[in-house]
């Protein structure tokens, strides 16, 4: 007999109530609503998504990377195995509540990701971190810059002015990159549309579907010239 889920937190947001939800001692969901947002039993296209990112950047001494979604970390864990000791990860979290949840009950499944001293969290809109981080200003640009979101590229989204995923927002992306810089954006479908729109932001694009039958989950890469730079 299958276990009820039990809701350990719930959090009001505009788009209805955030859930944190465990069945047994390592089984857990995020809700939004009646969708669900992560499930702790399949994350094979988020640990993708991470170590196709930072595949390259092992080789230099202290890359930067910014990672938009924290989830339950298992992106942000691939990428710090991908990385060395002298990397320095951002992680831009819109809601807290995922940020507690990371550190208290979920901490365990990605290896307590937020202890390690590589990982700076902020509690913010990614795309505003990007905009911060434009070219002329005082802080440094990124050696990859990965977004781990909801849904992620769709088809329907304005093809201009999306806050994302549209070309402006794309060629803001890869306005804070170093050359040879790298943007992974992770997609619950796949959008040929997206493709089209990296390498009209200046990006050698690409998109793989980690697995093997059954439902697959979209991993984009974008290059910002050739890699190993």
């Amino acid at each position: 007999m299958t276990r009820p889920w039990q809701v350990l937190e719930r959090v009001g947001t505009t788009e209805g109530p955030l859930e944190l939800r465990r069945r047994g001692e390592r089984d857990f969901l995020i809700t939004l609503g009646d969708r669900v947002l992560m499930n702790s039993a399949n994350h094979r296209s988020e640990a993708t998504l991470g170590a196709l990112a930072c595949r390259s950047l092992g080789a230099r001494a202290r890359p930067r990377v910014l990672v938009g979604g924290l989830g339950m970390g298992f992106t942000l864990r691939a990428v710090l195995d991908a990385l060395p000791d002298g990397a320095r990860v951002r992680v831009a979290e819109l809601n807290p509540a995922v940020v507690e949840w990371c550190r208290g009950e979920l901490a365990v499944l990605a290896g307590h990701v937020l202890d390690d001293p590589r990982v700076t969290v902020e509690v913010a809109d990614v795309a505003a971190v990007i905009r911060r981080h434009a070219p002329g200003g005082a802080t440094p640009r990124f050696d990859a810059v990965i977004l781990d979101l909801y849904q992620g590229p769709h088809a329907g989204d304005h093809k201009t002015n999306h806050p994302l995923y549209g070309l402006r927002a794309l060629e803001a992306a890869r306005a804070v990159l170093v050359p040879a810089g790298v943007f992974a954006v992770w997609g619950e479908d796949h959008d040929p549309g997206f493709l089209k729109r990296l390498a009209a932001a200046g990006f050698s694009a690409n998109a793989e579907r980690p697995g093997r039958g059954g439902y697959r989950h979209t991993v984009y890469l974008g290059m910002a010239g050739d890699l190993g730079g």
